[in-house]
């Protein structure tokens, strides 16, 4: 984990183009290659980012953070006030609390509830990142991860991102594709999947458990 403060200005060329003017914000560089940029207003969600994969290209006076779509963050530095590095170690992972564990037993004891056909690999299947809830197989064979959160964030749908991009360069799974499976789902989220081609499963997690097979909405 690198910590950068510094005051800078940042603008984003790609689909979207932004600009953050001159101001003293922090910098945030983790082990995994993403980037953030912070201000000191705005609880944990950053400014601007870039996920990974990308590289990070350091020269005087400017970051250039570039994805494998040519993307671009580009971070001006006018002046750093501190610049500090940790070893952080490896993370333990996240205890999923009682209903997020429960609701992600029940969907691995019934895939059909994606789909008839469809089987389960593994739960937990392990990726250099960390785990992605399920691993599937839809009626065709094709390769599926499902990520489960009791209420659906942007948060969740990036976590899924980057499990999605490690899996695809596996030749014996690519292509894999998401689906970002929930009781209750943000209208944000549902817009940030959409644009990463996963899809969003809204469960109904009483009769889920309930009965072996409920209604459910695919979108």
């Amino acid at each position: 984990m690198r910590l950068v403060i510094a005051k800078c200005s940042v603008d984003y060329v790609g689909r979207l183009n932004a600009h953050l003017p001159p101001a003293v914000r922090l910098l945030m560089v983790k082990a995994d290659g993403s980037v953030s940029v912070h201000a000191d207003d705005r609880a944990y969600k950053p400014l601007n980012w870039m996920s990974p994969p990308c590289r990070l290209q350091e020269a005087p006076g400017v970051w250039r953070v570039v994805n494998k779509a040519g993307e671009e963050l580009r971070i001006t530095l006018e002046e750093i006030l501190q610049d500090t590095s940790y070893d952080l170690g490896i993370d333990p992972g996240l205890v999923k609390d009682g209903v997020e564990a429960h609701l992600q037993e029940l969907l691995a004891a019934h895939p059909e509830t994606f789909g008839a056909g469809w089987t389960l690999v593994r739960r937990e299947f392990m990726t250099a990142i960390g785990p992605v809830d399920l691993l599937l197989r839809d009626e065709r064979g094709g390769a599926v991860a499902v990520e489960v959160k009791r209420r659906g964030e942007i948060d969740g749908v990036e976590q899924l991102t980057r499990y999605l991009e490690l899996m695809n360069r596996d030749p014996l799974l690519t292509p894999v594709r998401g689906i970002f499976a929930a009781q209750e789902i943000k209208p944000q989220a549902r817009t940030l999947a959409a644009d990463r081609d996963i899809r969003c499963l809204v469960v109904d997690y009483n009769a889920l458990r309930g009965v072996e097979s409920t209604e459910l909405t695919l979108f």
